[in-house]
């Protein structure tokens, strides 16, 4: 029977040329757009890592401020004493620019044993950094007063770094040196991944470094955890307050408001992607149906000859399906040989398993697709009565 059906194939090898093409190309678009939803599957799936809710960010411009390193350490020391004491705010914390759900990144480097690891996400935090963002502690302990004066400069890294650097030995108390390894810096505490950049993207590896007097004078950003019932008031009483303090611009933004707008950067081009996928599938699928309808009219001599000689209506219906899926897998070898390559080179940093998974859903899809585009082509063709078919040739 295969042999037949393959027979049949090969000598209509130009007329299935164009079918074996859509197919094809159905699977490579339909292959990139589940390779992303798993991906971003796979990182939604995974904690966020902190807690954003209730949390604002002040941005403010420092340039009337003094430049006075120990000045500026009374000033900002004063500056969360004050908004501490306020009775709608829960916890304050001075931040680098690149707190979660900003548009800024920093990046650094880091050695061990020789080896070089690149573009860690690099964050300088104030000491109470970790109680706004409820952040988890995996292993040791986050950063206290005392560690501005310890011999080596103390960091938290983040389960990621710690897998990269460690595998699964203990990371607390050990020495790894900065990029150029002129500075060794010690792991004091290991922090559950936070996905900064959204719930979509990946936590990525990161390094947590103390805020110290010398980077006072680059502060502008000041995170606080408000308390339940914080409303437009209290944030406008707020604005005020920090206003007259800093003598400059403000601008208070909710951190919940900027999560929904970073998802939507990745949400929204891969919705446009998938309606645009959309279409060609139903064009290609519309194609499909259209050259078996066009097959089954080409071939109905051949059709009323086996049911003559006593083929019955399921056993035609049956031929012309296989046909279609045997095309069908002929450009899914053809097809999977290139999406291979993707994990094997390691195309935009996608996991492995995300590529495996999409693969599987593809060629799921493609087969139940081609299966519906001939099924209904397939039962016309079994209905063929074969006396009327063989008149007409």
């Amino acid at each position: 029977m295969f042999k037949h059906l393959f027979k049949l194939i090969w000598n209509k090898r130009r007329q299935n040329f164009l079918f074996l093409s859509e197919i094809l190309v159905s699977f490579l678009v339909i292959f990139a757009v589940f390779s992303f939803l798993t991906y971003y599957y796979q990182n939604y799936s995974k904690p966020l890592g902190f807690d954003y809710k209730r949390v604002w960010c002040i941005n403010y411009d420092n340039g009337e401020l003094t430049k006075n390193n120990d000045s500026l350490k009374i000033f900002y020391d004063n500056l969360q004493k004050a908004l501490k004491s306020m009775p709608q705010i829960e916890e304050v914390a001075y931040s680098g620019a690149n707190y979660p759900y900003s548009d800024s990144f920093s990046s650094t480097g880091l050695t061990q044993n020789g080896k070089k690891f690149d573009y860690i996400a690099n964050y300088t935090v104030g000491t109470d950094y970790k109680k706004v963002w409820n952040v988890p502690l995996l292993e040791g302990r986050w950063f206290l007063p005392e560690d501005a004066v310890s011999n080596n400069k103390n960091i938290v890294i983040n389960e990621t770094l710690k897998k990269q650097l460690f595998g699964h030995a203990q990371a607390t108390g050990k020495l790894i040196g900065n990029y150029d390894e002129k500075e060794k810096l010690k792991v004091i505490g290991v922090v559950q991944d936070i996905k900064a950049s959204g719930d979509f993207l990946p936590a990525g590896s990161a390094i947590f470094n103390p805020i110290d007097t010398a980077f006072h004078k680059y502060t502008h950003n000041i995170l606080i955890k408000v308390r339940e019932g914080a409303d437009a008031t209290f944030e406008s009483q707020l604005y005020k307050f920090m206003a007259n303090t800093v003598k400059n611009a403000v601008e208070i933004q909710h951190l919940n408001e900027m999560r929904d707008s970073k998802n939507k950067q990745t949400i929204i081009p891969m919705v446009i992607f998938i309606i645009i996928a959309s279409f060609l599938v139903i064009n290609v699928a519309l194609g499909l149906f259209g050259v078996l309808w066009y097959n089954i009219n080409k071939r109905k001599g051949e059709i009323g000859l086996r049911r003559a000689i006593g083929a019955s209506g399921r056993s035609v219906s049956y031929q012309l399906v296989m046909e279609a899926v045997i095309l069908a897998t002929i450009s899914l070898m053809v097809g999977c040989f290139f999406a291979i390559q993707f994990p094997l080179l390691g195309v935009f940093n996608i996991p492995t398993s995300a590529y495996i998974i999409a693969m599987l859903l593809s060629v799921a899809f493609i087969y139940v697709l081609v299966l519906l585009c001939s099924f209904y082509p397939g039962k016309q063709a079994a209905g063929i009565h074969p006396a009327v078919a063989l008149h007409e040739e």
